[in-house]
């Protein structure tokens, strides 16, 4: 594996734009030299006349050839690197002719959850919850497209001028999306966000401190007593791993659909069908969208749906479906609060063009969604479950919500904890009527 997470940032010359930033001489001969030997390695050892613009299979074979071919060079003098160990040469060379380039090191680091390239010159990494800038750099913009290319190329995609914002996924399921000129004024842009093989339980995100384990205990209630439930919070506040989490609550003899825009929804049940909907491309022009998968899924006998996010009119349908037998779906949206999130469901599903007043859409989300699950990105980096919220009904043109758990930061000298509010949920004879017997003490807000 690359070594080196970071580099140390070099100075910069004044007057260097700060969203662009800077390559120094000799890391950049040291990359142009990198891009060359591999262009080399690749003609002579493999046949390929454009190695740096292919997509060549890695296996271990070509990776011993490869580190062969260096050994001799070096071994010969005829290749120099100063103090640079041949090991790193041939793991850079690898990184170019098989991989993403500079970006290789991060793919392969557990605790990197995303990786954020803002122009060749500044790269970002996600670690712990916190941003870093890495040090790390491709050598100018073609070097990033290039590596864009190499991501996009095998779903039959293409990026450029005239289709210069692209949507993709990496083979492991790591979703990336990628911007170039003219969308983008400091240089092509990719965001990588890394797909965990680990599914994390409950359980474990009860350790990690997202919740209380009261609260794991009434979540897996909900799922299992066919709640339906929307995740609501901001970009990258842990809304998918939790809804994964909560899919292991999921009875296997249930049949379920996921619906997503990028896959990355992890179920372990057998009997499900996961979608993803389809961005036209110049040779293939037709675009599938989350609302014509989910139209499909309703003729697929789902006892569930999951959808990944709702982020557009695919909303409407969402609500009906739940409303229409299929207890117990989940979703998720971006919203800062549960009442926001009624408010954004609301505008999504009003801009499917339904000719419906509002109080009756607000109607129809009342009784189609149970409870609202707000998690939220804390500052120090931690994810944490701030609200898990029973929608109750409505009081006239207003719906009425009610806190059964929060994340509770205003007791005056005493840390910050998750507790119960009081509230004891309406729909304890629901869960009852599906075996969820939840003890009176668990909404005790004293515990």
């Amino acid at each position: 594996m690359l070594e080196g997470l970071t580099r140390p940032l070099p100075e910069e010359p004044d007057g260097t734009p700060p969203q662009r930033g800077f390559i120094d001489a000799m890391h950049s001969r040291q990359l142009r030299s990198v891009l060359r030997l591999a262009e080399t390695i690749g003609k002579k050892a493999f046949g390929v006349a454009d190695p740096l613009n292919a997509n060549i299979k890695r296996t271990d074979e070509r990776e011993r050839i490869v580190a062969s071919t260096i050994q001799q060079m070096v071994t010969g003098g005829k290749l120099k690197f100063g103090n640079i160990p041949s090991h790193i040469i041939v793991e850079l060379v690898l990184a170019e002719l098989f991989g993403l380039g500079p970006l290789d090191r991060f793919l392969g680091e557990d605790d990197v959850t995303e990786i954020m390239v803002n122009g060749p010159f500044i790269i970002f990494v996600e670690r712990a919850g916190k941003l870093i800038e890495t040090g790390h750099k491709f050598v100018d913009d073609e070097h990033v497209e290039r590596i864009i290319n190499r991501i996009v190329r095998p779903l039959g995609r293409t990026i450029g001028p005239n289709n210069p914002l692209v949507d993709a996924r990496l083979p492991d399921g790591s979703r990336v999306n990628a911007a170039v000129a003219p969308c983008t004024l400091d240089g092509p842009s990719i965001t990588i966000r890394k797909f965990s093989s680990n599914m994390l339980h409950l359980d474990a995100l009860v350790g990690f401190g997202s919740m209380s384990q009261e609260m794991a205990m009434f979540m897996k209630a909900l799922v299992r007593g066919r709640r339906n439930i929307v995740i609501s919070g901001g970009t990258g506040s842990g809304k998918t791993t939790l809804i994964n989490a909560l899919s292991a609550y999921i009875d296997p003899g249930e049949r379920v659909v996921t619906i997503e825009d990028a896959a990355e929804l992890q179920l372990r049940q057998r009997n499900v069908v996961r979608m993803e909907s389809k961005k036209p491309t110049r040779e293939d022009p037709v675009e599938v969208t989350m609302r014509d998968c989910l139209v499909n899924a309703l003729r697929m006998r789902p006892e569930r749906i999951l959808i990944g996010e709702c982020r557009s009119i695919e909303a409407f349908d969402m609500l009906q479906a739940m409303n229409t037998g299929h207890d117990g779906s989940m979703t998720t949206v971006h919203a800062n609060s549960p009442r926001d999130a009624i408010a954004r469901l609301e505008t999504l599903a009003l801009m499917g063009g339904v000719a419906l007043p509002l109080p009756v859409m607000r109607r129809q989300l009342v009784s189609a969604v149970h409870f609202i699950i707000q998690v939220q990105r804390m500052q120090d980096g931690k994810r944490r479950i701030t609200h898990i919220t029973e929608i109750q009904g409505m009081e006239g043109e207003i719906v009425t919500l009610g806190d059964i758990f929060i994340w509770d930061e205003t007791r005056r000298g005493q840390a910050p904890r998750h507790r119960a509010t009081g509230n004891r949920p309406r729909c304890i004879g629901e869960l009852q009527r599906y075996g969820q017997n939840l003890p009176a003490a668990l909404f005790n807000s004293r515990r």
